[in-house]
């Protein structure tokens, strides 16, 4: 947001990838091909804020899943990027760049900050938190990715309910726990015990509308990659995995 509406511009503005192509580093795979030149990276970022501000500023509702707690960023302006410097594009620096596990009063300030934020452009605007079952994929802290799952997600866990406890116009929906409590058996979970199966998804969403929709029936996704048919979507958190290895990284399963 600070991005978009002008007060903030990182120090990292554009990355070059192994094929010479720049990337956004902050969107580094929202282009598969890969821009030509940074002219064309700032370009595509100017749109793209465009768009950001136009969305803020007219939302009634933002929905916000919160994923994980574990982050790279820059120590030269703390920006935070979605998949760590030479994964994808650019180079690693432990000199420029360093590891972050973020906690749930870090995560909950944020928050706050993010919400305080949205009223000042659209005061009519609510706030819908989720947290993300899917456990982590890999960590990179000193110990088992079981650990590591569980603090990510009861940090998060914390800081929704800390702020929606503190800010009338934010909701805690829980996702999470219709997916991941002991009253499910696992049952949602694919082979993988990472994935949500289609009917976890269809049974989130039909409580989801039972309690925060009350207009006619609308059409629901029979499986969460439907509307991306055709694509091999995944997450920034594979993808670093996919595209090589890091120094470092831990994936303990």
């Amino acid at each position: 947001m600070d991005r978009a509406f002008g007060d903030f511009s990182p120090h990292n503005h554009a990355w070059r990838r192994a094929d010479g192509r720049w990337v956004d580093p902050f969107r580094p795979m929202v282009e598969p091909d890969g821009y030509e030149t940074e002219e064309e990276v700032e370009a595509s970022r100017v749109s793209h804020f465009a768009e950001v501000r136009r969305l803020f500023e007219n939302l009634d509702i933002l929905i916000f899943t919160l994923g994980l707690t574990e982050a790279w960023q820059s120590k030269h302006d703390g920006a935070v990027f979605p998949v760590a410097p030479g994964v994808v594009a650019g180079e690693w620096d432990p000199a420029a760049f360093e590891f972050v596990n973020f906690t749930a009063d870090e995560v909950a300030k944020d928050l706050d900050r993010i919400l305080s934020r949205l009223g000042s452009v659209n005061p009519r605007a609510k706030l819908i938190l989720t947290v993300s079952p899917v456990p982590l994929i890999a960590t990179y802290e000193d110990r088992h990715i079981l650990v590591s799952t569980t603090y990510s997600k009861s940090a998060l866990r914390v800081a929704a309910d800390a702020l929606c406890r503190a800010n009338k116009n934010a909701y805690y929906f829980p996702s999470y726990e219709i997916i991941a409590s002991h009253f499910s058996r696992g049952e949602y979970f694919a082979d993988n015990l990472r994935a949500v199966t289609p009917a976890g998804v269809g049974r989130v969403m039909d409580i989801f509308l039972r309690h925060f929709y009350a207009g006619k029936p609308i059409y629901v996704p029979s499986h969460p990659m439907e509307l991306a048919s055709g694509y091999d979507i995944v997450c920034d958190e594979e993808q670093s995995l996919m595209d090589g290895e890091f120094e470092g990284l831990s994936a303990e399963s």
